[in-house]
């Protein structure tokens, strides 16, 4: 990865019209700071750096973010709900899983594969807990694009979740519309 220079920075924010007021507001550091790095007279640390450059690209357009993504109200179920609720909580929206929450927290997902996978004639009366996939995924609303992608390489679904509360779920098809 190739660090930019001060003339870089200063070169970038100019030709977005951006004062290194606004730059370090969405940057969350100083202006004073920004006109340093800018001048020269300080080398930032790469977490700053990468801040602003995250603003820049941000500014820019080039940052889509996990809170862009997300289908949100949640729709979910809880983990003493019926398995036969959750399918026509699934069937009713369209959905092929759903999340398991409690409280706001996440602690699973249920989908049309889980269900199927069980052998018991009652498996509709069985709660959700039973069934469910513990195995989740959360990231918090300022994810990047790319971190959620990577995430779904090996999950069905990524939970986006703010202050310990459930706010939105992304899967692979919110990814393939926000690229084509």
């Amino acid at each position: 990865m190739d660090l930019p220079t001060s003339a870089d920075l200063r070169e970038r924010r100019t030709e977005l019209d951006l004062t290194q007021s606004e730059l370090a507001d969405r940057a969350d550091v100083s202006q004073p700071l920004i006109a340093r790095i800018e001048g020269g007279d300080v080398d930032p640390r790469l977490s700053t750096l990468r801040r602003i450059v995250n603003a820049l690209e941000e500014a820019e357009g080039g940052i889509v973010r996990a809170r862009d993504l997300m289908n949100s109200p949640v729709h979910s179920v809880e983990p003493d709900d019926s398995v036969h609720n959750a399918k026509e909580l699934m069937d009713g929206k369209g959905f092929s899983q759903v999340p398991v929450v409690r409280d706001g927290s996440p602690e699973g997902l249920i989908g049309n594969s889980d269900i199927r996978q069980r052998d018991e004639e009652n498996v509709g009366e069985l709660p959700v807990a039973e069934v469910m996939n513990e195995s989740i995924t959360t990231v918090e609303p300022d994810a990047t694009i790319d971190t959620v992608d990577d995430y779904l390489n090996h999950n069905a679904a990524v939970l986006v979740v703010e202050d310990g509360r459930t706010v939105g779920v992304i899967t692979e098809a919110d990814i393939a519309r926000t690229v084509s």
